[in-house]
């Protein structure tokens, strides 16, 4: 390809929202251009680097034994009705309606499309296991879109589906994906690690995430260094750093006037304690009408995504300001867990444990009850949850260490489903051996491709631009002419000839530091130059190195064909 007739040139300058290296640098190099908030344009540079990572993952799928199909973009809305997903899902669903009046979706996953077709068959223990996957555009209506390609409303996925007669079986399964992702990883030269996740709107009790450390990550991650476990934020099991209450007795609990007082430091610093002793109420209400009541130590916040699992909800919601005062009899902001409505469900963190003389709301607006004890004010629970947001300075509670703590990118995850899909879907069986009709176990697995690409950005980039990894750049050269001259135009004929993808600037009317900035803000891994200097020879020059030497044109050859 010429690089006069190259649709997308560089820019010198940026998009005004982008704040991440990835998002200007694709945009300034030419690989990307936005529509609207949250989708983009890959323009021709950017496709090809897109279409050389879909590549890989597919050789490396093929290779683990999965079978490549395709489902429709549009879903009819009744297939996520068996599931309830239509209403549970936490990224919006977009919803259409045909001429004919069928109502669909545009797919955001597709585990029920998957079972729909499989389903249409009957399969038996025989037919089992298998798994299949597809590269299929995925619509979601994200809140908030950023960071370029980070978090788009509208991308390619590889999504990948597993049926299995067990759990047994199944974990073969998750072995081999697992293996299979961290070979992709490695051709495109990602270093990734593998945290432990929550399964969030997929289902099932367990996953993994293939993540990335940079600073650009939208993920917590929280390690383990005598365990080698990494978890994601969300999923951490977290031990409070404890406070030190030595020599203090119990006290008589009392009633205190606090007016307008109601963020915990602000009321820690009026009462004179220790932010550790006040303690945080929040009220929700689960998608049944269930209200929970859910405390813990005040400077801490609740992690929705464990207390749902704790209370075994799908969804929660804030309790509204006038239902807290039909409940609590209080404004916002005074809530505690003394004289609550017995229909309250009281679920108490582990960071209230052990405490002494602590504060609490006293469902009274403008008040608040110190010196509140187990025991004499209020009965100790028969169990204390882990439901707060683990936080930078927590201990891992097996071991008593304090995390070490990262930012990552999840470029992709597994996960198993388990009978989660198929005990909800009618005739998401198979049959066994025995001839009896029984569900089949599932796994699923994903991997964005557009989240990729920008996070191999991230972490491989300098001052000057993009430096791709070969595997999935562009082009392998850039081919660079020096006074337009015939011999320039005879490299680029021979390396097309020899099957070498490049990409030839030819520009008459640009100066030679002007196409050297275009090379190396465009990443091509090769910066070959030709020009009256090298003669019958060749300028070769890695764009990660900082020296160039002059070769041969049959050495050339040799290194491009390593």
């Amino acid at each position: 390809m010429k690089y006069s007739k190259l649709f997308g040139k560089t820019l010198k300058e940026t998009p005004k929202d982008a704040s991440l290296d990835s998002h200007k640098l694709l945009y300034q190099a030419g690989f990307i251009r936005e529509s609207t908030a949250g989708r983009y344009y890959l323009l021709p540079l950017g496709l090809r680097v897109h279409q050389r990572m879909q590549t890989i993952i597919k050789e490396e799928m093929d290779r683990a034994g999965a079978q490549e199909m395709i489902t429709p973009v549009l879903h009819p809305l009744p297939l996520w009705q068996e599931t309830n997903r239509d209403k549970a899902t936490g990224f919006g669903l977009l919803k259409i309606t045909d001429r004919r009046d069928n109502a669909f979706v545009l797919g955001g996953t597709a585990e029920e499309m998957i079972i729909d077709v499989v389903r249409k068959f009957q399969i038996s223990y025989k037919d089992l296991p298998f798994n299949v996957y597809q590269f299929s555009l995925k619509f979601r209506d994200e809140l908030r879109a950023r960071g370029g390609l980070l978090r788009l409303r509208e991308f390619v996925m590889k999504d990948g589906y597993s049926f299995h007669v067990s759990e047994d079986d199944f974990k073969k399964e998750y072995q081999n994906m697992w293996d299979t992702y961290k070979r992709i990883y490695d051709r495109m030269e990602l270093d990734t690690i593998v945290v432990a996740a929550d399964n969030g709107d997929i289902g099932g009790d367990y996953a993994h995430e293939f993540q990335v450390i940079t600073d650009a990550g939208e993920d917590t991650i929280f390690y383990v260094p005598s365990k080698d476990l990494y978890f994601n934020k969300e999923i951490a099991p977290t031990q409070a750093p404890s406070f030190d209450q030595t020599g203090e007795k119990k006290q008589p609990m009392q009633e205190v006037l606090g007016k307008g007082i109601i963020g915990v430091q602000a009321l820690a610093d009026y009462l004179h304690i220790p932010v550790e002793v006040t303690t945080k109420t929040i009220l929700f209400e689960t998608e049944k009408g269930e209200v929970i009541a859910a405390a813990l130590r005040g400077e801490y916040d609740i992690d929705e995504t464990k207390l749902k699992r704790i209370v075994g909800a799908q969804s929660l919601t804030l309790i509204t300001p006038e239902k807290i005062k039909e409940l609590t009899g209080a404004e916002v902001g005074y809530a505690g867990i003394i004289n609550l409505p017995k229909s309250v469900r009281i679920v108490m963190d582990d960071s209230m444990k052990g405490r002494i003389n602590f504060e609490m709301g006293a469902n009274k607006t403008d008040h608040h009850n110190i010196n509140v004890n187990f025991g004499t004010d209020l009965e100790e629970p028969e169990k204390f949850y882990d439901f707060k947001e683990t936080k930078a300075g927590d201990l891992y509670p097996e071991t008593g260490e304090k995390y070490e703590v990262f930012k990552g990118v999840e470029v992709g995850n597994i996960f198993q489903l388990g009978y989660h899909y198929s005990k909800k879907m009618e005739d998401a069986i198979f049959i066994d051996e025995s001839g009896q009709e029984k569900p089949y176990y599932m796994g699923c697995y994903g991997i964005g491709l557009a989240r990729t690409l920008a996070t191999i950005v991230e972490v491989s980039h300098d001052e000057r631009g993009i430096i791709w990894p070969e595997s999935v750049a562009p082009y392998q050269v850039y081919l660079v002419s020096i006074r337009a001259n015939d011999r320039a135009d005879e490299v680029y004929k021979q390396l097309q000839d020899a099957g070498v993808a490049v990409l030839y600037d030819e520009r008459d009317d640009v100066s030679p530091g002007a196409k050297f900035a275009d090379a190396d803000l465009i990443g091509i891994p090769v910066r070959l130059v030709v020009s009256p200097k090298t003669g019958e020879q060749v300028e070769w020059k890695n764009r990660a190195e900082k020296d160039s030497e002059i070769i041969t044109f049959a050495e050339v050859l040799k290194r491009l064909k390593k």
